[in-house]
């Protein structure tokens, strides 16, 4: 798939249906490893959470993919075989509009978010899974050197959207 790692270029790609929208993200998981991390932009009903489900179903992840809007985090075992091939990884599925949308939280540029998220003693260790962070524009940057910043808009009258992908690379 266009945008590999390493590319500043932005790329841009229509999606007709939810079920183009869980296809993208498949083919993003191809280039995915463990270590990376996803920040998917976009209103609400834009699509983030068919996005990281097409990453899940691409990385071949135990268990079904849905939004961790009430708890936080959600961690999705590696499977046996990860479709495609590659070495099988698990997936942290991160919802950060509670962290960031708490002005306490967010107000130190996310270090307080970030001490939530490791308050919730996950059993994977965010270096051994790709961690996908919806709502998490200002908080990836403190998670990894460089992220894949993926901004889903959505036309109001019609199932389309717009997917914008790139890797950001973080000056540390």
């Amino acid at each position: 798939m266009r945008g590999r790692k390493g590319r500043s270029r932005v790329y841009s790609e229509q999606l007709l249906t939810v079920q183009d929208t869980e296809e993208f993200g498949r083919r993003l998981a191809a280039d995915l490893t463990a270590g990376d991390v996803v920040v998917l932009s976009g209103p609400l009903g834009a699509g983030k959470t068919a996005v990281a489900r097409g990453i899940g179903a691409g990385l071949g992840v135990v268990g079904a993919v849905s939004s961790p809007t009430f708890i936080i985090a959600r961690e999705h075992r590696a499977g046996n075989v990860r479709p495609g091939g590659g070495p099988p990884v698990a997936m942290v599925h991160v919802d950060a509009y509670r962290l960031l949308g708490d002005s306490e939280l967010a107000h130190d540029g996310g270090r307080l978010a970030l001490d939530e998220l490791d308050a919730l003693d996950l059993d994977t260790e965010l270096d051994d899974a790709v961690v996908v962070v919806e709502w998490g524009e200002g908080l990836a940057e403190r998670l990894a050197d460089r992220h894949l910043l993926v901004r889903l808009e959505r036309h109001s009258d019609d199932e389309l959207r717009i997917a914008r992908w790139q890797w950001i690379n973080h000056d540390r």
